[in-house]
């Protein structure tokens, strides 16, 4: 990646990128958002939350926001290679097939299999690999092959792309109290993170959710740099080597906290969002779950926007968590 700072982020950039991922031939969708008491999930503290669906995004995740704006910024027919537990690999695969580009994505082993099957049939080689050697593989591919590395989270185009969800927002909760985010690598937190406050909404709190197994960005807070660790979660999709540099960054700059939930705390979240007629993956309910189990604080009395980040997952995975 380009070495690039918090700096390069500015509203203009964010504005200019949300035109093109909404004019993208890639059919990227403005996903609705609703409000908490419109469904029959529960909500033991007094507030106004609203929930944006970006589990019926196209691809089934906030992904394709940023491959959007990615591969608008590449030439076509390129030779791309890219890290995925799945979200991002499919976005890119499904990109890849759209513009006529070869690709790879290399998958950790954890990953489950129906999402390298998925990734495959879109006309990409997928590889593989355990979480430690990630990079190193992605790095073979870029000096014996040739080809040309898409970061799945960790990349300028991307975080833009991936910002246009948090304009979105501001168009029906045009000053949120609170915005409750996923992170993993922290792509999708500072996107969102950097174009709520950029827009003008200086005293909205912004938090990042990850899970305790795989808590990359709240290390990285404590060690005050990027940090890597060995992440293990079934949010898979939350769970990279590394948080990003630029994420980091922008995270560091925009975000009041990292708060943490446990497994357990996911798997009953993605249960009771599914009673509720909501099919949200474990990564995509990590935000959901910090406001059930009040990892947020002081909610009350507060307008409050809680993120559901994707909707990929099988049939097979549902039949694994609690009724």
């Amino acid at each position: 990646m380009d070495k690039v700072c918090a700096d390069s982020i500015t509203l203009d950039l964010l504005l200019a990128a949300r035109e093109t991922v909404m004019s993208s031939p890639l059919g990227v969708i403005n996903t609705p958002m609703i409000s908490w008491c419109q469904t029959t999930l529960p909500l033991t503290t007094a507030c106004s939350v609203h929930i944006k669906l970006e589990n019926m995004q196209r691809t089934g995740s906030f992904k394709i926001r940023g491959v959007a704006n990615q591969f608008a910024r590449r030439p076509k027919g390129g030779h791309f290679v890219t890290m995925s537990a799945g979200n991002y690999g499919k976005s890119f695969a499904y990109a890849s097939k759209h513009y006529g580009s070869k690709g790879k994505v290399v998958m950790p082993e954890t990953a489950p299999v129906s999402r390298s099957v998925l990734i495959q049939s879109f006309g990409v080689d997928v590889e593989r690999v355990p979480t430690s050697r990630l990079m190193s593989v992605v790095n073979r591919c870029v000096q014996e092959d040739n080809m040309t590395f898409l970061h799945s989270y960790d990349d300028l185009d991307l975080i833009a792309g991936h910002a246009s969800l948090g304009l979105e927002v501001l168009e029906v909760v045009p000053a949120p109290d609170v915005v409750v985010v996923c992170c993993g690598g922290g792509g999708l937190l500072a996107g969102v993170a950097a174009a709520i406050k950029l827009s003008g909404s200086d005293e909205t709190r912004i938090y990042g959710v990850e899970p305790e197994g795989a808590c990359t960005m709240y290390r990285s807070f404590q060690e005050k740099k990027p940090v890597g660790m060995d992440t293990r979660s079934v949010a898979s999709g939350l769970a990279p080597p590394f948080a990003g540099t630029l994420p980091y960054e922008l995270c560091r700059r925009y975000v009041e906290e990292i708060v943490l939930v446990s497994d357990e705390e996911i798997k009953a979240a993605v249960s009771a969002l599914y009673r509720s007629g909501l099919v949200v993956e474990p990564s995509g309910t990590a935000a959901f779950a910090a406001i059930v189990n009040n990892r947020i604080p002081a909610l009350k009395g507060k307008s409050v926007v809680c993120i559901l980040s994707g909707g990929n997952i099988g049939k097979d995975e549902l039949a694994h968590f609690p009724d």
